[in-house]
């Protein structure tokens, strides 16, 4: 990869990108984290509500944004929007269960990978399970559902995050301009549902 691509994904613009659009309206803020991603709502040692992406990865940041941008207000009071998670190593039944939860935000995550310029590829998760993973057959069904979003629109919160690296990452306008277009999308649009 050469130089100039590398420097255009980087962790400074994304988590400006996410911040400007969203630190205000929503008292959150996305963090670069350690070995585990991890959603931690606000408390009184922090006043912030914080997605935590791991270890510095670009992906991780979208994946993680994915899965905000769809929780509700009552999923975003929780640890980990009050989800179960299963580490690597799932079983048949809860690699499905794992798979099921995992299409729209991942289904998000490819909009938003495209939006950037990047290449998108799923994750099943699960390298030390012992279960047969068809990865082909649930990016299909992650694919079906980006395509369902684009026909039906993407969430209040997605939509806006979504304009922001579009015009940041497409048209290459300055970082101020493309978090005006994301805070201008959340003004314009009707309130989200609960």
């Amino acid at each position: 990869m050469a130089i100039q691509e590398q420097e255009r994904w980087t962790l400074e613009d994304i988590m400006a990108l996410f911040d400007g659009v969203f630190a205000k309206r929503y008292q959150t803020r996305l963090i670069k984290g350690g070995d585990e991603p991890l959603y931690r709502p606000a408390d009184t040692g922090t006043p912030y509500h914080q997605v935590i992406f791991a270890r510095g990865y670009f992906a991780s940041a979208l994946h993680e944004i994915s899965h905000w941008c769809i929780a509700g207000a009552q999923r975003r009071q929780q640890e980990d929007y009050g989800y179960w998670y299963l580490p690597d190593g799932r079983d048949a039944q809860q690699q499905q269960a794992f798979e099921n939860a995992e299409i729209a935000p991942q289904a998000l995550e490819l909009l938003l990978t495209q939006a950037c310029g990047r290449s998108f590829h799923v994750s099943v998760d699960n390298l030390a399970g012992n279960v047969e993973v068809d990865r082909e057959g649930f990016a299909a069904k992650v694919a079906a559902r980006a395509l369902r979003y684009q026909q039906e629109g993407l969430p209040l919160r997605a939509n806006a995050f979504h304009m922001a690296l579009t015009r940041y990452y497409q048209t290459q306008v300055p970082l101020a301009e493309a978090i005006q277009l994301g805070l201008g999308a959340l003004e314009t649009s009707l309130p989200e549902p609960a």
